[in-house]
């Protein structure tokens, strides 16, 4: 990649004194600057919160039209939300989604609708734009006009409790497919991603998506029925802390942790004749999934069959041993990551956030990092593969070198040689590294050049 179009921050590396055998050799302390590469620092600024403290911004979803026109999806949670103009959920609860499009690739941005939704994302399918997100029950939104109107909310489900982050979309053989997280047990005591299970969504692209009889939904598997099958895994220190809280002994610190289990899922089919899990029939699918096990670099995975008759089933996928897997190597596995494949090099990119001091002791962290010591939430990075689980550094897309300032939970697409990203971002107004005030958007420029 030409350095010019790179940005560099400098890190300091400090001599130290050095022990060896007994003897020590002193080396003299000195300060040696070392160029580190960010990929897409700068960026443009698609949503900025009214009110930072109690307005937060959420969920970025994008997608591109056949034109070039980008679509952008958020949405805005926070006591602070009740007193802002628009559509809001109706509930009860606080929240309300956005959308937005650009046509001059990304430079600038009209708001063209407000949304009563949650964990929406945009989508082409056939000739329509679609925005399909939550309100407890799942939702779709149609466009005729790529954007510039969208129809009232219809409602896909009744009395269900639904969750997801904008994920990826996945097209093939004329259908496309996408993954919303059904939540089982709605009155589950504590962050309930042991009982989320991830449905595979399916329908044909040409198809009214506003119709419930347009879409097929996998049958239900929940992490805590893959724990059932498999027994608990072991050996690999999941989960790293018991569950409760990790600070007992400090009232003004709320960290805790939760049982594990699995959520934000991405969905992915293997085209490689030569990767171990091809299906040449093109029926299986594999769902990459956020790990919450209290650690860092896993994914959890599962693997969604569809039958001859279009039914979807979803059960553990098994190594060429038999023996199952339910986790992979997966940089930044720990957070929500966003994967998508190129149609011109079949390569498979990962943008995702990097913990750097997850071995810390959760009460020597400071107040303003949040949650979990994995859960660092300001650097974004890319990383590229042919198989989903050996994946190539190509850089970090953004840092903000605070932990409590967020660039994460991003979502990405491309188009031509550029690859756009949007990113749940905060700076220094912001509450903490989770409720941010800002939607930005980042581009990384001629992203194949970083394959290596």
């Amino acid at each position: 990649m030409d350095m010019d179009r790179r940005q560099f921050i400098s890190a300091t590396v400090t001599g130290a004194t050095i022990s060896l055998g007994g003897a020590k050799s002193k080396k003299k302390a000195h300060k040696r600057q070392r160029a580190i590469p960010l990929l897409a620092q700068p960026y443009v600024t698609v949503y900025e919160s009214p009110d930072p403290p109690n307005v937060y911004a959420y969920s970025p979803g994008i997608a591109r039209a056949p034109s070039g026109r980008l679509i952008a999806t958020m949405d805005q949670g926070g006591a602070g939300v009740e007193k802002l103009p628009g559509i809001k959920r109706t509930d009860g609860k606080i929240w309300m989604g956005k959308i937005y499009t650009s046509d001059d690739r990304g430079q600038t941005w009209t708001h063209r609708s407000d949304m009563p939704m949650e964990h929406a994302r945009p989508f082409v399918a056939g000739s329509a734009l679609y925005v399909l997100g939550q309100q407890d029950d799942l939702g779709i939104m149609r466009s005729d006009d790529w954007g510039d109107t969208w129809s009232d909310p219809v409602w896909l489900t009744q009395g269900q409790r639904w969750h997801q982050a904008p994920c990826n979309v996945h097209y093939t053989r004329g259908r496309v497919y996408l993954v919303m997280e059904r939540v089982t047990q709605p009155n589950f005591p504590s962050w309930p991603v042991a009982v989320i299970a991830p449905v595979v969504l399916s329908a044909k692209e040409g198809d009214d998506l506003h119709q419930r009889g347009s879409w097929t939904f996998s049958k239900e598997f929940t992490f805590n029925q893959a724990i059932e099958q498999l027994g608990k895994p072991h050996q690999i220190g999941a989960p790293f802390y018991s569950v409760g809280s990790l600070t007992p002994d400090n009232p003004r610190d709320k960290r805790s942790m939760s049982p594990i289990g699995w959520l934000e899922t991405n969905i992915v089919q293997f085209t490689d004749p030569d990767h171990v899990w091809y299906d040449a029939t093109g029926h299986t699918f594999h769902l990459w999934m956020r790990a919450h096990t209290g650690t860092t670099n896993l994914a959890a995975i599962a693997k969604a069959i569809e039958a001859d008759d279009g039914s979807i089933s979803v059960t553990v996928e098994r190594a060429p041993s038999g023996e199952p897997v339910l986790y992979v190597p997966c940089p930044g596995g720990q957070m929500k990551f966003h994967i998508l494949q190129d149609a011109e090099t079949k390569l498979f990119w990962l943008l995702s956030s990097q913990a750097t001091d997850s071995m810390t002791r959760p009460d020597r962290l400071p107040l303003n990092r949040y949650n979990l010591p994995n859960n660092e939430r300001h650097r974004l990075v890319l990383h590229f593969s042919k198989n989903c689980v050996d994946w190539c550094f190509a850089g970090r897309v953004a840092d903000t070198g605070d932990p409590k300032q967020g660039r994460h939970y991003a979502s990405m697409v491309i188009d031509g040689d550029d690859l756009h990203v949007l990113s749940r971002s905060g700076d220094a107004r912001a509450k903490n590294a989770h409720d941010g005030n800002l939607i930005t958007f980042h581009t990384v420029k001629d992203f194949r050049n970083l394959v290596y």
